[in-house]
């Protein structure tokens, strides 16, 4: 009982840990995408320099 119980705990952690990185596959895909937007939509100021189209 108590190795099935010990297989059955390692399944869960595992497909969790698979879900959970599945998930952060995608967030930094997106994160990815928008610094790539932010750098090719990035626009001139009046200073004449470049400026970026978010704050950080």
């Amino acid at each position: 009982m108590g190795p099935l119980l010990l297989v059955l705990l390692l399944a869960i952690i595992l497909l969790g840990a698979g879900f959970a990185l599945h998930l952060l596959w995608w967030i930094a895909i997106v994160v990815i995408v928008l610094w790539a937007l932010g750098f090719l939509m990035r626009g001139t100021h009046s200073g004449g320099g470049r400026n970026r189209w978010y704050r950080w």
